[in-house]
């Protein structure tokens, strides 16, 4: 079928394809270094123990198989040396089906590793790069020209991250309405980044701008990428421009850069494909088509929920990720909340104790520690810390684990952190928390203190806590 593959889009898709395979690089890296942790057998959320709640069919994966830290070590790092090969072109060494095979090892590997883990996987970035990876299997290689259907099916995900996050705007905080939501989203984002502190201090009518152009990326401009070119190529270009924007502005894991992915697969650049490429063979082209049907199938509760008017956020509707529904900040903090969590190693905890904190790595914490980049890299744990200052709830199923190994010194846990104030070998006798006000300090403050945050005690949090044998014992006062 003469329709069936676009020549023009060659280049298109090996951007595509090593861009998509650093995305894949980011995500087993961050699972290799932080699980044991945070789902290992001895981590706050234990897969074992997940496990024996949910079959197979709820949650597919190797780890239904077998489960240790060990192995599931070796699967993420597999993942990584697997992620590298495609970003070095190993697909393109392949025959065509074997180009597939390979792409879909990550995918199944990420599958595993999103299904047990929990509320730490949670995001919609995670969804997102499964349902992109899948759609990169069929995508083909250098013996084949890129085909068309896929190449919409990716515009379509495009389409639907943005058109979807844009209406939950408009439906959701008023700020959003009133173009104001920018006075306060820079300095109440989950975790800003070293530009955060001079984006929050812009003009306020320039924060108007942004917010409105931004309604014009998200609602207007997605439409355009199913135009003829080169409106096609400006709409994707606008696009990544504005995603580049918010990369400066903020860290949120590889969920910008996977939309740039995304619009780098609609851009024309001009090339075609090399002479003397066969024409796709047909059991390409049938498989390429039942994966079509597959997704247009699926995406009929993705798009009833997108146009509903109780629009949910970041949501998978099949335990495969295959058709998700995405979408960010349908409601912004006006002000930010951090819980600060202290040690002591005295025998009785008192408010007068020698109370060290522990710092984090991408949560704000020492007023005068300057936020850092991170993203594409995720940190989980300072992500989780953001939705557990604004409500305990957010927090009951990990957080007392969190404190258990601060009061152990876990050796795993303590490499999640910046800093821990206590030696390895002398763990502090009680962890406490404590809800802090965060703001942005004034320039005046900036240069007069150094600081960039100004923090105001608001309430305790978790009282002092001990352990006692292997128990937990809370709120432990003389």
């Amino acid at each position: 079928m003469e329709w069936f593959t676009v020549p023009d889009y060659w280049m298109s898709r090996l951007v595509f394809q090593r861009a998509l395979a650093v995305m894949y690089l980011a995500g087993f890296l961050t699972a290799a270094l932080q699980f044991r942790a945070l789902i290992g057998e001895r981590g706050m959320l234990p897969v074992p123990v997940f496990l024996r709640r949910v079959t197979f069919r709820q949650a597919p994966g190797v780890f239904h198989v077998h489960y240790s830290d060990r192995f599931f070590a070796a699967w993420a790092w597999t993942g990584c040396a697997v992620s590298v090969a495609l970003i070095a072109g190993l697909d393109s060494l392949l025959p065509l089906w074997g180009a597939m095979v390979l792409w879909l090892v990550p995918w199944v590997m990420y599958l595993s590793i999103v299904n047990v883990g929990q509320t730490w996987y949670s995001f919609g970035w995670e969804s997102l790069l499964l349902e992109v990876g899948f759609l990169a299997v069929f995508l083909g290689n250098d013996e084949v020209a890129p085909p068309v259907l896929v190449l919409f099916l990716l515009r379509w995900v495009l389409f639907r991250l943005e058109f979807g996050a844009g209406l939950i705007k408009l439906r959701g905080d008023a700020c959003w309405r009133k173009l104001t939501c920018l006075y306060y989203h820079h300095e109440t984002q989950p975790m800003p980044g070293p530009l955060s502190w001079f984006f929050h201090h812009l003009p306020r009518p320039l924060h108007r701008v942004e917010v409105a152009a931004n309604h014009f990326t998200q609602l207007v401009v997605p439409v355009l990428l199913f135009t003829p070119q080169p409106i096609a190529t400006a709409a994707a270009s606008l696009m990544i421009l504005t995603q580049l924007w918010l990369v400066l502005s903020g860290n949120f894991s590889w969920l910008n850069w996977i939309t740039i992915v995304l619009a780098l697969s609609a851009v024309d650049y001009g090339g075609t494909a090399p002479a003397g490429v066969p024409g796709a063979p047909l059991w390409y082209e049938v498989v390429v088509i039942a994966a079509t049907a597959l997704v247009v199938g699926l995406s009929y509760h993705p798009v009833r929920n997108m146009i509903s008017r109780g629009q949910v956020m970041n949501r998978s509707f099949d335990p495969f990720h295959l058709v998700n529904t995405y979408g960010a900040f349908g409601s912004v903090s006006r002000v930010r909340y951090e819980v600060v969590v202290e040690g002591t190693a005295d025998e009785l905890a008192r408010e007068n104790s020698e109370w060290r904190e522990y710092e984090f790595r991408g949560k704000p914490g020492d007023p005068r520690h300057w936020p850092r980049q991170f993203a594409p890299y995720h940190l989980r744990l300072d992500w989780l810390m953001w939705f557990a200052a604004l409500s305990p709830m957010y927090a009951g199923a990990w957080f007392g684990g969190l404190v258990e190994r601060l009061l152990e010194n876990d050796r795993d846990t303590l490499k999640l952190l910046r800093r821990s104030p206590f030696p390895p070998d002398a763990p502090p006798r009680y962890v406490r928390a404590r809800l802090f006000r965060y703001r942005f300090t004034t320039w005046r403050e900036l240069r007069e203190t150094g600081a960039c945050w100004h923090r105001t005690y608001v309430r305790e949090y978790l009282p002092p806590t001990r352990l006692a044998g292997a128990d937990v014992v809370r709120g432990q006062r003389p």
